[in-house]
């Protein structure tokens, strides 16, 4: 089997010097996401990254990213599956992904085109400023906002005021859970509990939103190559119309004046949440990031 290791903290530097030449890709493949989310490892094979991970309690594959030879990390992902004794599962694939796995293991593979994972990307300049017919109604509602809360102001997320930020997100999830007492945030909460713990380790970014000395809003990302930066999560107050759009468009412009090469914003996935997916379209993404699973046809998986 492949010695595959979990991600460490000082593995990140190596890590990303494959992410950052290997051309788009999905949040998956963020190093922050992999450290943050669930139990993640990987192990280089003759020049090729190679993921392992748990994905809705299954055992998953995320195609491989590297310089090296393709063919050589697929064989040897799909014998590590067949010495687990489980299904070869491969996600995160982009279309030229499934092209060269077709190419290269002809009728082996089964394709699935996974909508609820594609990620939201965004022309920074858009979010930024706003301009144009298409954002009249974003700078509307902004506007008012900042009409409302004419006090509000911008400021980094530091270690100094990381026990507001924890505060913050323990009100955000208490009043979630208030109104829907079945739902589930364990895992994100986790996650964020995580990120604050290790905020420089892994060379995270945020704002808060304050009115006074009230936050009204969080978010917090980090760069996902040269060109891209992911937004990992962003938290507001339903109590303050507005808080949404200010902290959005206050990151952007935030970022594209520290980052003058920052290209795009990947605001992620919608799950396939009705109401996130039109919120998201809302903002007019400049493409989307389509991505596929697939799994041996002889594993007889049923997705």
């Amino acid at each position: 089997m492949i010695d595959f290791k979990p991600f460490r903290l000082e593995d990140r530097a190596l890590y990303n010097d494959f992410l950052f030449n290997c051309g788009e890709r999905g949040c998956e493949y963020s190093f922050v996401n992999l450290y943050l989310w669930g139990r993640q490892q990987a192990a280089v094979v003759n020049g090729q990254l190679l993921f392992f991970s748990q994905f809705n309690r299954r055992s998953v594959y995320l195609f491989p990213i590297g310089p090296g030879d393709i063919r050589t990390a697929v064989d040897a992902v799909i014998e590590d599956a067949a010495q687990r004794g489980i299904p070869c599962r491969l996600t995160g694939l982009l279309h030229d992904d499934c092209a060269n796995l077709e190419r290269l293991y002809p009728g082996r593979f089964r394709y699935h085109f996974d909508r609820d994972s594609f990620d939201y990307i965004y022309d920074i300049n858009d979010l930024a400023d706003l301009k144009g017919r298409k954002f009249q109604k974003k700078r509307n509602h902004l506007n008012r906002f900042r009409q409302n809360h004419p006090d509000c102001r911008l400021i980094p997320v530091t270690e100094e005021n990381i026990p507001m930020v924890r505060e913050f997100v323990r009100r955000w999830y208490e009043t979630r859970l208030e109104e829907n007492p079945h739902a589930d945030y364990l895992m994100e909460q986790a996650a964020i509990e995580k990120a604050l713990c290790h905020w420089q380790a892994l060379d995270m970014e945020g704002l808060i939103l304050l009115d006074g000395d009230t936050p009204l809003a969080i978010t917090m990302g980090s760069l996902l190559s040269a060109d891209t930066f992911d937004i990992h999560f962003e938290k507001a107050l339903d109590i303050a119309d507005g808080a949404y759009a200010a902290i959005n468009q206050g990151f952007a412009a935030t970022l594209r004046e520290k980052y003058p090469n920052l290209r795009w914003l990947n605001r992620e996935d919608d799950m396939g949440l009705e109401g996130l997916r039109k919120a998201k379209l809302s903002y007019c993404p400049d493409h989307m990031i389509e991505k596929n699973w697939s799994c041996l046809l002889e594993d007889c998986y049923d997705y």
